[in-house]
């Protein structure tokens, strides 16, 4: 039975590993990035809603009197 040839594997798996090193950086070199990106100023609008002028309070049915 003949035995598996495995002197040639550290060269093919090197030669791969560069391959795709070698892509990746041409794949990155060629994405164009934001040069200056600034952050977008927010306008905040007001609703009014009737419940900011009034005192409320929730009653939680624990701290109701027991009747």
């Amino acid at each position: 039975m003949p035995q598996l040839d495995t002197s040639t594997w550290l060269i093919t798996i090197f030669s791969m590993i560069l391959t795709l090193f070698i892509m990746m950086q041409l794949k990155v070199s060629k994405h164009s990035f934001h040069s200056n990106p600034e952050p977008l100023e927010v306008k905040s609008s007001k609703h009014a809603t009737p419940w900011e002028t009034k005192w409320t309070k929730i009653y939680s049915p624990l701290s109701l009197p027991q009747r």
